[in-house]
């Protein structure tokens, strides 16, 4: 009996030591993901806070704790007075409301029993906690939506990136398709032509492109930040190039025995299949064209009413530097709907990256 004990725990201890390794291992890179993600959350935490704070709990969190927080007053009589925290000889500390304050002496009232009346207590009221709660100002938000006429810069921001996402994802992917599938002479040779303009700075293209869009009459518009996305993007190009190569031709074959066209093979065998690739494209596109901050400066300038939101957050923060409450509060709002659109478009894109074409 003891040596068969012996050979099964000789035989299972790998199988434990492996688990215990591999429970190591998940939970080191557990633990570092934690680390990495907090660090990288923790200045819009910061921002969070300190758009619900006052200017005074701004300064005071600079001493002293993080939270939103405010000294507690108890209206007396039709005024409101400072709660502290007031030890008593029988050892019991009391949250009471200063009513009249003195060198030796000074004169409380309980919140919790204000007809007892006032109780006069020995002591230096200065050496004294004040009563602090959890009080955040969301109202900030609502200073910050009015101030900065928010719906408007909202609908221009929304209309340029809609319509220009729906130009780069059309051009994209009819320009990928061509360099995936077809013949083309000198093929490799222009796409990566077509590669090195992404190391191209802007700032070369800068001026001529001003100048162009200048003499055309389109400067004070929105054509300049629309119209040259529907001529595609290199990037993108490349991004769905790449997948519509790992997409078999047997597929395409298939539907020209059946008689389909190229315009047919892309819109019924190659998109249905390639929808990871596509929404990476839009979203990509989207907050570039949310975020975008350099060209409507310069094609939209003298136009308040056509600026984005980048722009016009960005005044603000100019015109209201001294209020930081104000500030974080229209950073977050421009915020929020990017982050809407990523986190509901998180689901299409992990389906799409589980289909292959076999299985369509």
């Amino acid at each position: 009996m003891a040596s068969a004990t012996y050979s099964k725990t000789a035989n299972t201890s790998p199988y434990y030591s492996v688990q215990l390794r591999r429970f190591g291992t998940t939970a080191i890179i557990t633990l570092l993901a934690f680390t990495v993600a907090f660090a990288f959350l923790l200045p819009f935490g910061n921002m969070a806070l300190m758009a619900v704070k006052t200017p005074e709990q701004i300064t005071a969190s600079a001493t002293g704790l993080i939270w939103p927080m405010e000294a507690t007053t108890y209206n007396y009589d039709g005024k409101d007075y400072t709660v502290y925290e007031v030890p008593t000889e029988d050892g019991v500390v009391h949250e009471w409301a200063l009513i009249n304050k003195g060198r030796q002496t000074s004169e409380f009232v309980d919140p919790a029993n204000p007809d007892a009346g006032l109780i006069e207590w020995t002591g230096n009221w200065r050496g004294l906690n004040e009563v602090s709660t959890l009080r955040p100002h969301f109202e900030n938000f609502g200073i910050a939506w009015d101030m900065l006429d928010f719906p408007l810069l909202f609908r221009n921001t929304v209309t340029i990136a809609v319509v220009g996402m729906v130009g780069t994802i059309i051009s994209s992917i009819a320009v990928a398709y061509a360099f995936a599938r077809f013949p083309i002479p000198g093929k490799n040779f222009l796409f990566i032509i077509l590669i090195g303009t992404i190391i191209l700075p802007s700032q070369v293209t800068l001026i001529p492109t001003y100048a162009l869009f200048s003499k055309i009459g389109w400067t004070g518009t929105w054509l300049p930040l629309i119209v040259p996305h529907f001529f595609a993007n290199a990037y993108n190009v490349f991004l769905l190039r790449q997948f519509f190569l790992t997409l078999p031709r047997e597929l395409d074959e298939a539907a020209m025995i059946d008689g389909a066209n190229p315009l047919q093979v892309l819109i019924r065998i190659i998109i249905p299949q390639s929808w990871a690739a596509i929404v990476a494209v839009g979203l990509f596109h989207f907050v570039f064209a949310w975020n975008d901050y350099f060209n409507p400066l310069i094609y939209l300038l003298g136009k308040p009413d056509l600026q984005v939101i980048s722009v016009g957050v960005q005044i603000f923060n100019y015109q209201y530097g001294p209020r930081p409450q104000l500030v974080q509060a229209t950073s977050l709002m421009a915020l929020v709907l990017p982050l809407i659109i990523f986190f509901f478009a998180q689901r299409t894109f992990m389906r799409g990256v589980v289909i292959t074409g076999v299985e369509k």
